[in-house]
């Protein structure tokens, strides 16, 4: 016997097809539900709903399960039947994380959940203590990025099923990692999605980049809430995640009393205290508002910590000076960067020449540790033309340079798969549409995108391309060799440093000194009994160590200590310090 629940609001007759048979189900209630019990459904078997007498039928919207891609039949799945293995799990704590963002389909050859195990140890070796994973929400097509989610509720079949991301999930918690999960609920992909033909999951009252926004307000916005605040929970309780990463909620339209990140912040703290384990929301957004993550409490919205793109804008523009365009033309200074590290925010209510207006508002009496630091992720490297890295477009030093900062910056810090090391093989858009046309305006529109950056249209790699998908790939066999194993080692011995550092560990900006010069390029950077000093110029410069503490890392063999301070040469970077470990 197996209860089968659907919502459809305004459907006049609605049908579930399973076991060979048409059952029809009773409904709607005053909640737009239909039900039905079917005696011969097992788990394991296929399903879909008819509706309205419509001659093809149409998978579950909350189907755990999509073996015959988005567009096939669902298929019944027990989640109780999976073995765990970690019931006294608990994870690290966010305010101490070092994050590390992976692409399941490119994190490895097979670019499966249980090859992505293998290298497990290599990340809590390396320091890392969450692992994020790009969505793996069923999308059509053989690969993507998995921003183009149709079944949010059912993990990609090609990675592994919902099996395979449990397999992975009680490895990384076996292991000591926790892991965190990134999730779209601003829009559906537009090839595969049904959830239209149920009911209003979306509304064209307003409008994101990626088409019609999701209904948090209107007719019917109680069920499409439940739907997402469901499929959170899910996440956490059924898969075991440790948290979520929810992508782009500035293209969240909601003027209800209750919004409804604060309504999901809620919901996840009721199950993190029934399930007895920490668990987290990150929220990414442009809108540089505090109140994304100041508590429920204090008049916020809840979220845990966010993405803090006005850091990485600061200093990518200090590393890479001819980067202009965009929202970079409103960054470039030494100055920028040092409210950055300070204040959070670089623009917190003053004006914006890219947006013409004003924008943000100041960060007040919140740790730094509500704010994740980067200097690549997948966007950052993705949305570029070619999927360079950084190292490509700036060099082996600045790039340890750029690691340094990140790593001994306030903020949580994270790194993006490969960055580790240096990776020579690029990131870049994929995607595998379908639809034809919709794959020809995706390759052309890639092209008019960046040809009006000046890039060199046959330069640009068709997104539609398999080898597209195939050269985003990790080589994992140069992680040693040359430069990417100075990389590595770097890396490594920064993140080892802050793990052991109680100033490093420090997440209260009132206790973060900076001072620079814009002239000379160079800056330095106080943090209890840390100082770290780092030269972007073209000459050496001497820079005052009045407490003639030593050099505890440095990222080139030139740096050294004087009588009255320490001698940086061009791009190069210093952590001073009187700790020992």
């Amino acid at each position: 016997m197996f209860e089968f629940q659907v919502w459809a609001p305004k459907a006049k007759k609605v049908s579930v097809e399973v076991a060979d048979t048409c059952n029809e189900m009773t409904g709607p209630d005053k909640h737009g539900m239909w039900k039905a019990s079917v005696a011969a459904a097992e788990y394991g078997m296929d399903y879909a709903f008819l509706l309205n007498d419509e001659p093809v039928a149409f998978p579950d919207p909350r189907s755990a399960w999509q073996p015959h891609t988005v567009h096939g039949p669902s298929r019944l799945y027990d989640q109780s039947v999976f073995e765990w293995h970690d019931e006294r799990w608990q994870g690290p704590p966010l305010a101490g994380a070092v994050i590390y963002e992976l692409h399941i389909g490119t994190f490895t050859e097979a670019g499966t959940f249980d090859a992505a195990i293998e290298r497990l140890d290599y990340l809590f070796d390396l320091g890392i203590t969450h692992i994020e994973i790009m969505p793996v929400a069923a999308f059509p097509g053989d690969h993507g990025w998995g921003y183009d989610g149709v079944s949010l509720f059912a993990v990609r079949d090609i990675y592994g099923g919902p099996d395979g991301l449990k397999r992975l999930v009680d490895a990384c918690h076996v292991r000591g990692l926790a892991v965190l999960l990134d999730v779209v609920y601003n829009h559906f992909g537009p090839v595969g999605n049904y959830t239209c033909k149920f009911g209003p999951y979306t509304t064209d009252r307003h409008h994101t980049p990626w088409g019609s926004a999701m209904n948090f307000e209107a007719e019917g916005s109680d069920e499409v809430r439940r739907y997402f605040c469901d499929n959170a929970l899910m996440w956490m309780r059924d898969y075991h995640m440790d948290g979520l990463r929810l992508d782009a909620v500035h293209e969240f339209v909601d003027r209800s009393a209750i919004h409804f990140m604060e309504q999901l912040s809620s919901e996840v703290d009721v199950l993190s205290a029934r399930l007895g384990r920490r668990l987290v929301l990150i929220a990414e957004s442009d809108l540089n508002d505090p109140r994304i993550v100041t508590p429920r409490e204090a008049k916020g919205y809840g979220m845990d910590a966010q993405w803090s793109d006005d850091f990485h804008h600061a200093l990518f523009t200090l590393l890479h000076l001819d980067e202009g365009n965009g929202y970079y033309d409103d960054f470039g200074s030494f100055s920028d960067l040092a409210k950055a590290l300070t204040k959070m925010f670089v623009y917190d209510g003053n004006f914006s020449s890219y947006r013409d207006r004003s924008h943000g508002r100041p960060v007040d009496g919140l740790s730094a540790h509500h704010f994740i630091g980067f200097i690549q992720n997948h966007d950052q490297v993705g949305n570029r033309a070619t999927g360079d890295r950084l190292q490509h477009i700036v060099g082996m030093a600045r790039a340890k340079v750029a690691a340094g900062i990140v790593l001994t910056a306030p903020f949580i810090p994270m790194l993006f798969q490969g960055e580790e090391y240096a990776a020579s093989t690029p990131f870049q858009y994929f995607a595998d549409h379908e639809d034809p046309e919709m794959a020809k305006a995706v390759s052309e529109g890639r092209k008019r995108e960046f040809a009006a950056f000046g890039w060199n249209a046959g330069e640009i790699p068709d997104p539609e391309k398999r080898e597209t998908f195939e050269r985003s790939k990790l080589d994992w066999t140069e992680i040693h060799e040359g430069e990417h194993g100075e990389m590595l080692e770097w890396v490594k011995s920064l993140i080892h440093f802050r793990r052991n550092s109680v100033s490093l560990n420090d997440g209260d900006t009132g206790h973060v000194k900076v001072q620079f010069d814009e002239d000379k390029r160079w800056l330095t950077m106080d943090r209890g009994a840390v100082r770290v000093a780092w030269n972007l110029g073209e000459e050496t410069v001497e820079l005052k160590n009045p407490d003639s503490w030593p050099i505890s890392l440095s990222s080139n063999p030139g740096i050294a200590l004087t009588e009255t301070g320490i001698a940086l040469p061009p791009d190069s970077f210093a952590v001073l310090s009187t700790q020992t470990s």
